[in-house]
């Protein structure tokens, strides 16, 4: 498990962003999968899902992720719900105590957010889609509708693929550039004639900045080079059928 020191020394708030190691999972799942929507098998991805919270003394119920498809959509959750009976969205922002609000990852970025004082919590997953359509302000929107306010909260940006790692096609910048042309700065050209390289984490903290989140962290590990986590185009480049699930998750302690 992985964590920003700056989380830490927050009262009240506990926050894992977990690696692909220390879990029950075999072969291209080895070893802590916790995706639901992989083919792995089920009983393995609980009991991975089980040691994360346990790892965040949360109980293994009290664990929730969402149904991801890289939208804007957040939900505010007030009581765990049934794991993979979880909505179509891509964050979840709480004031509950005891309730883990995990973002599951192979390659985009895993946000995590807290307003210490106001109690409240949110998580958000950012690829490319959703970071561009919103979904980083939506959360910090929905937090505040809870008591939060942007300017107290601090946000962790944990492990994700590197603008190293990060090819893409001569039509790819143009939305990025349509919404805001100082997006500019997140492209650089790739070695491959008339391709980029963009910057998701770059992306994403700008995003966080823009929202008025003050205190923005990063974690500086590339998912696709890095062996030791789950990397959907890691596993494309490979021809593998199927890749591994990271989790990462927020809670507030009772």
């Amino acid at each position: 498990m992985l964590t920003l020191g700056a989380l830490n020394r927050l009262d009240g708030v506990r926050h894992g962003f977990f690696s692909r190691e220390g879990g029950v999972s075999e072969g291209l799942y080895a070893s802590l999968n916790c995706g639901l929507g992989s083919n792995d098998d089920p009983a393995r991805v609980t009991e991975n899902r089980a040691r994360v919270a346990a790892s965040l003394d949360v109980a293994a119920d009290a664990l929730v992720t969402c149904y991801q498809v890289h939208s804007p959509d957040v939900v505010t959750v007030e009581k765990p719900w049934a794991p993979g009976a979880g909505p179509k969205v891509d964050a979840m922002v709480s004031n509950t105590p005891g309730v883990a609000l995990g973002i599951l990852t192979a390659d985009c970025a895993p946000v995590l957010l807290t307003d210490p004082t106001a109690r409240v919590i949110g998580a958000a997953h950012a690829g490319w889609r959703g970071a561009l359509t919103g979904v980083l302000a939506a959360t910090v929107h929905a937090m505040t509708k809870l008591g939060a306010e942007p300017g107290r909260m601090a946000a962790g940006i944990g492990p994700c693929i590197a603008q190293r790692s990060y090819e893409v096609g001569p039509e790819f910048p143009a939305p990025f550039l349509a919404a805001d042309p100082a997006n500019e700065r997140f492209f650089v050209p790739a070695a491959t004639a008339g391709k980029f390289l963009f910057d998701l984490r770059g992306f994403a903290h700008s995003e966080l900045t823009k929202a008025g989140v003050r205190r923005v962290y990063e974690l500086p590990h590339d998912t696709c080079r890095e062996e030791r986590f789950f990397s959907y185009r890691r596993a494309c480049l490979r021809g593998e059928p199927d890749y591994g699930r990271a989790l990462s998750a927020i809670a507030l302690e009772p």
